[in-house]
């Protein structure tokens, strides 16, 4: 099945510190339900940390969702706009989803549709292997995310550009 845009699922986090591997095993999954059907049109990526050079790979994708674990206070996972806030700063560690897509408008003229997706994880120590509940996180996530990438038109036509809006 062709989907007719070009989507980047691009995750974040270390792998080898427990829950902050949400991100890289999100775009594992989905790239394997994205394969398992054929779906045409998806890219998928992972770091530990985004970088500057990022803002060039979403520069001509029509739906970005970046993944990343989260220490918020939320249930189990959010799903929220990113704008092209100008006061997150980069620095030599890490770059912020808003730092990416403000590279692209500045360099590109271009704000591609992204979101921003919160899993819950609640572990940080130097070990690999997600926790309990954290792998619950991530499969009602994976749910949902499937739901709403088999038709992205919703995704794109809702977003706002500079509006911070959560969406699931």
């Amino acid at each position: 099945m062709k989907i007719s845009h070009k989507i980047l699922i691009y995750g974040f986090g270390n792998p080898g510190r427990q829950d902050d591997g949400l991100g890289n095993a999100f775009v594992e999954k989905m790239e394997q339900w994205v394969n398992d059907l054929g779906l045409e049109g998806f890219e998928f990526d992972s770091n530990y940390q985004l970088n500057i050079e990022d803002a060039a790979a979403i520069s001509d994708k029509d739906l970005v969702i970046f993944a990343d674990a989260s220490v918020e206070e939320i249930e189990d996972f959010i799903l929220t706009q990113v704008d092209a806030d100008t006061k997150v700063a980069f620095t030599t560690h890490a770059a912020s989803p808003g730092y990416i897509v403000q590279l692209c408008k500045d360099i590109y003229n271009r704000i591609p549709p992204t979101y921003l997706l919160h899993i819950k994880g609640y572990e940080w120590a130097f070990m690999e292997g997600l926790t309990e509940k954290a792998v619950e996180n991530l499969e009602n996530a994976i749910e949902e995310m499937k739901i709403k990438l088999q038709n992205p038109e919703e995704l794109i036509k809702s977003f706002k550009s500079f509006e911070s809006k959560e969406v699931c």
